[in-house]
């Protein structure tokens, strides 16, 4: 399924890891770039800004084939019109697969292909039924899902939990009122169950190939687990789906349970991210903190907007504060100072595999000479009786 030759994947974990030796100090800049030099890797850009550029660049490469196409097919305007997103399509998905074949990799000129194809696919399949949304959500899952395990594309990994949401989400409405109104809990639902699917699978994972897609789908489950049920956005939805309207002194149905979940998440979202030391939950638990203050002053406005602030600051200074002169002096466990390496076991999967696969090391041979050593020989004395 993987279009690009394993051995260059492998390559580039073994690169990763001497950057991650690296960092940790454990060889200089000098191992570093010969290991770069020795090891044939893909042609990619790790400067988001330079992906950037070369993803506009190959978005004009791009609209200006399909700009030809059009030319083309302008003769036959009804039948073009019909046939020419597919077409475009087309493209997008044979440039992508002509970029792999030549090793362009995260690179921003095979972004643009790869997200282009599918964008254009999915206007295609718009077109065919006529903006039924289930079945666009369903073919643009299967797409996106297809682009992720050929081309290890992490944003089409993106582009598939959203539309496999909006799948979720349209089937729901299919049902009617019903439907909508246990939208929240079929999310909710949902994202747990696809949480620990992806979860499962990082852990029986055989192919590091696919962690970084894995990963963005476990982070993304996390934060559709947290909006699912957030009270803003279920009483916001219910105005917008059911047309629900919230008079004074009443609420939404299950409020309770929405207020709880709101409070409760982000506090399990902290002890998680604590206690397995989880970066990735941590800084999605920030961003779930941020939003239930805002759900709250959304609807609760305590004191003016520039004193809360004011505040809010002040405390999360002497938060951080007191935090750091707590774990400044640790060395172990949750501390403040730098990881001197993230990984407990990079050395032992990393230095013996970078040193074999740059420096082809086999087995010392005994060099010939001509002069015999040992035995009391010419040459020095040995446990023989001859001088």
């Amino acid at each position: 399924m993987i279009v690009y030759d394993k051995q260059i994947l492998d390559n580039e974990a073994l690169v990763d890891e001497a950057d991650t030796l690296y960092k940790g100090g454990f060889i200089n800049r000098e191992q570093k770039k010969l290991i770069e030099k020795e090891l044939p890797r893909f042609k990619s850009q790790s400067n988001i800004l330079v992906r950037l550029g070369f993803f506009l660049l190959g978005s004009f490469l791009y609209s200006s084939i399909c700009g030809v196409i059009s030319l083309i097919g302008l003769n036959s305007e009804h039948t073009f019109l019909k046939i020419c997103c597919y077409l475009f399509a087309i493209v997008g998905f044979a440039g992508a697969e002509f970029l792999a074949k030549q090793n362009y990799h995260n690179h921003g000129l095979d972004d643009a292909f790869i997200l282009g194809g599918l964008l254009t696919f999915g206007i295609a399949i718009a077109i065919t039924t006529e903006g039924y949304e289930m079945v666009i959500a369903f073919f643009v899952s299967v797409a996106a899902l297809f682009m992720y395990l050929r081309y290890l594309h992490v944003l089409s990994m993106l582009v598939f939990c959203f539309a496999i949401t909006a799948l979720l989400f349209y089937g729901m409405f299919e049902l009617g009122e019903a439907g909508k109104a246990l939208l929240p809990f079929g999310a909710m639902i949902f994202a747990a169950v696809f949480y620990f699917g992806t979860k499962k699978l990082i852990k029986n994972l055989n192919e590091h190939y696919y962690y970084n897609g894995l990963l963005s789908a476990n982070s993304f489950c996390l934060i559709l687990f947290y909006l699912s049920c957030n009270y803003l956005v279920v009483r916001e939805l219910s105005a917008e789906l059911l047309g629900t309207e919230v008079k004074p002194g009443s609420d939404i149905p299950f409020a309770f349970f929405f207020y709880a979940f709101t409070f409760i998440v982000p506090v399990v979202y902290l002890v998680q991210a604590l206690r397995t030391k989880d970066r990735i939950m941590l800084w999605i638990n920030f961003a779930v903190i941020a939003f239930t203050i805002y759900t709250i002053r959304y609807y609760y406005s305590v004191m003016p907007i520039e004193i809360a602030l004011t505040l809010g600051g002040i405390v999360l200074f002497v938060i951080a504060y007191f935090s750091i002169r707590k774990l400044k002096e640790k060395e172990s466990g949750l501390t403040f100072k730098p990881d001197r390496i993230n990984h407990s076991d990079s050395i032992l999967n990393a230095e013996a595999l970078i040193v074999a696969s740059t420096f082809g090391m086999k087995p010392e041979m005994k060099p010939d000479s001509p002069m015999e050593f040992g035995d009391g020989g010419y040459s020095g004395g040995g446990s023989g009786g001859s001088f």
